[in-house]
């Protein structure tokens, strides 16, 4: 079942067209990659399915009803935790939460645990009566979360989530983000980071000049660019190497042999990793090193784009 439904989406800023006749669908239960360079029309698209930009042509459905006119249901439903920390310095942690709680309508004790709840959840109990400009740059940020959350929404957006913060804090949230996921959130997930994506995103999409250029799971977005992987496979001795034998094996196409380094050429999609090992065992190469290099996600952005992620 998808969760979100986005059909021939536009918006247009006078004449600058920031979203151009955009599809997609977001699966419940899924941690959805939204990926794009600055300007691409990724934060343009974020704000219409939060409801805070009208929409030109196109629909949005959320729960397979348009967010036009079911605003209330998808704001009561949706989280946001936006890249620009959204805190109030004056207030501590505990009052932060408890204010953007309280915008969608909890109120009273089931309120108060909600708090509690989400400040549990990021790790700031025991910093609830502290105020944001005594936190560091990762506490801000789990901060932030505990804001989008306390409603309990069944999508939750989060934008950047992981940006400027030190590496502790940085793997903090994106083992915060696979608990909401088993908890039964789902998620969209943008990030300049490729590895985070690469780490937690069952399914990508890329967003270039307003369109949607590419989307599917990392192995299929990876086979757009090239069919093909490299095997890089170091050895004690090439001696005892049959290269007609080595090169007969499914999916090979192509072997070079540099000093005791052996480049073996292969499709993709062959499962052969195993019967290359199982080659040099019954031929008496001892193995040194083995690499498998396939494309990975920031090469297919670059190649699909031309630019860096961050242009």
């Amino acid at each position: 079942m998808n969760i979100l439904e986005i059909k021939n989406l536009t918006k247009k800023f006078g004449d600058f067209i920031a979203v151009d006749n955009m599809s997609l669908s977001v699966a419940e239960g899924e941690i959805f990659g939204f990926l794009g360079a600055n300007g691409a029309g990724k934060s343009t698209t974020i704000n219409m399915i939060a409801g805070l930009l009208n929409i030109n042509d196109g629909d949005i459905k959320f729960l397979g009803k348009t967010i036009r006119k079911n605003k209330k249901l998808a704001k009561r439903n949706i989280g946001i935790v936006p890249q620009d920390i959204a805190i109030y310095t004056e207030l501590t942690a505990y009052e932060n939460v408890k204010f953007f709680a309280g915008l969608f309508g909890l109120r009273g004790s089931e309120l108060n645990q909600r708090v509690e709840e989400a400040l549990e959840f990021v790790g700031l109990t025991d910093k609830q009566k502290m105020y944001p400009k005594q936190f560091s740059g990762g506490m801000k940020r789990r901060l932030n979360i505990a804001c989008a959350i306390a409603h309990q929404p069944k999508l939750i957006i989060m934008d950047e989530p992981t940006v400027g913060i030190d590496p502790q804090s940085r793997n903090y949230i994106l083992n915060s983000v696979r608990k909401l996921n088993e908890m039964g959130c789902t998620i969209i997930y943008t990030s300049h980071y490729m590895e985070e994506v690469e780490e937690i995103c069952s399914r990508i999409a890329i967003i270039d000049h307003g369109k949607i250029i590419a989307e599917g799971t990392q192995a299929q977005l990876k086979t757009i660019i090239t069919d093909t992987k490299d095997i890089w496979v170091e050895v004690k001795s090439t001696s005892h190497l049959n290269l007609d034998e080595l090169k007969n094996l499914v999916g090979i196409k192509e072997v070079s042999v540099e000093d005791n380094r052996i480049k073996i050429h292969s499709e993709a999609e062959s499962q052969n990793l195993n019967k290359i090992i199982q080659f040099f065992i019954s031929n008496e190469i001892e193995i040194r090193s083995l690499e498998e290099k396939a494309p990975n996600l920031e090469t297919v952005f670059l190649t699909l784009t031309g630019r860096m992620l961050r242009d």
